[in-house]
Formats: C-alpha cells, structure tokens, sequence
C-alpha cells in the first residue's frame, strides 16, 4: 500500500495489463523504439508543377500564333509592294507611251506644213484648194479629151485606184447635172447612212454628207456646182476628218 495522494483521493490506480500504452503529447509521434531512424514528417503534394506547365503551354502557343502574325505581315507586305511597283511601272508605260504617241503626232502635223496648192483643169472651173505636203497625188483620168476628171490624194503613197480602197482625199469633176448626182445618195440619206447638210462657204454653196458611203467607206464629202460640171471631195475615212476639214475651207474655183 502507498500512502494516500492529497490530489488523487489517497490512492493511486492501478496499470490495466489491457490498457494501450500512454501517448506523448496530442499532435506528436508515439516515441520510436531505441536504435530507430525516426521516420520524417508527412510532405505537403505540391501544385507549382501544373502552374509551369500551363504557362509553358500559353508560352508556345503566344509565340506561334506571333510567329505566324509575321510571316502573314511580311507576306502583304511583299505582295503590297509588289502590286505598287507593278502598278507604278504600268503608270510610267502608259505616260512614255502617251508623250511618244503626242510627240509623233506632233512631228506629223508639222510635216504637213507647208501645204501645197492643188489646180485641177482650167476647162473645168480650175478648182483649187491647200493639201498637206506629205501628200501624194495621182490623176486617173485628166479630162484632157473630156469626160470625168479623177484625182486621188493620200499620204506618202496613193494606192492602186480601187472603190474600196480608203484614201485621204478623192477629187472627182463630173460632167453631170448637180441635183443628179446629188440624189445618187438620197437612199443612203433615208437609211441613216449618210447624215446630209447644206454648205455655205464663201459663195460656194452645195451638200455636205457624213457617215458611211459603202462597206469599205466611212468618211465625209462636199458636193458642189461649178457651171455645169458637180464637183465632189471625199475622204473615206474618219481618221484623215481633221485634215478635210481643214482643206476644204480652202477651197476656191472660177466661176
């Protein structure tokens, strides 16, 4: 028997041979027996690794997506200069072109001058007018033993004389009544073919007729009298207009 405790009622109790061992303090390991490593303290899993790997992943796909904004960029870029110097090229073509095509028609239009007088037969009114120099003449038929007279006017060379071929200029003198003559083309003015006109220029009064005279044949011509003879000047084509123009405002004759 053991003295009585003051704290524990005076006795002091007895060790259950079932009872578990005492343990140490709550929150600390049961001791470990002598001569054993003590084992370490549990590790917490740790959740940096799944960060890394996400922000590797954005990484990559940043940079492609980068790497791919630049070759589309640089690939406009070449394809944006490439249509500037084709276009730019282009542009230069058609203003050296142009300037060439202005100087040429320049150059022409100063061949022409000084014109030349043409005279057709004194028997037949003498009918003249100014052509460009650059002109050539052929007479078909000089009325010497009378009948038609025929002249054909066309630049540097004239043509085998052909009714479809296309000359600068014809001068036909016919022995034949005006208002004859004239109503040879009344058909062609019905059809719309031809848009006639009346011509007044300085005491020379006649017709004047514009568009298509046949298949071959898209010009212009006058038609007037001179004593009994009709005269008619015909281009055959638009392109020698201006040059008409300007020729038969020089027309004169003798009454």
């Amino acid at each position: 028997m053991y003295p009585n405790d003051p704290f524990n009622g005076g006795q002091q109790p007895s060790a259950s041979p079932s009872s578990p061992p005492p343990q140490g303090p709550q929150g600390y390991a049961s001791p470990q027996p002598v001569g054993q490593a003590p084992s370490p303290p549990p590790v917490a899993p740790h959740k940096s690794g799944g960060i890394w790997l996400i922000l590797s992943i954005v990484f990559i796909v940043l940079t492609v997506a980068s790497f791919a904004v630049a070759v589309w960029a640089y690939i406009n870029y070449i394809d944006q200069r490439d249509n500037v110097d084709s276009k730019v090229s282009v542009a230069v073509t058609e203003a050296v072109k142009a300037q060439a095509d202005k100087d040429a028609a320049d150059f022409l239009e100063k061949e022409k001058e000084p014109n030349r007088q043409f005279a057709g037969p004194d028997d037949y009114g003498r009918v003249s007018f100014e052509y460009p120099k650059t002109w050539s003449i052929y007479v078909a038929k000089d009325a010497t033993n009378g009948g038609n007279y025929e002249a054909y006017l066309n630049p540097v060379l004239v043509p085998t004389v052909s009714s479809s071929q296309q000359y600068a200029l014809r001068v036909l003198i016919q022995d034949s009544d005006y208002d004859k003559v004239v109503d040879s083309y009344k058909s062609a003015v019905s059809k719309g073919d031809l848009k006639q006109s009346s011509l007044t220029q300085d005491g020379l009064t006649g017709v004047r007729l514009d568009g298509k005279f046949s298949s071959d044949i898209v010009g212009s011509a006058i038609i007037f009298k001179i004593r009994d003879k009709t005269v008619t000047l015909r281009t055959d084509a638009q392109t020698f207009t201006e040059d008409f123009n300007a020729l038969i405002a020089t027309v004169t004759y003798n009454q």
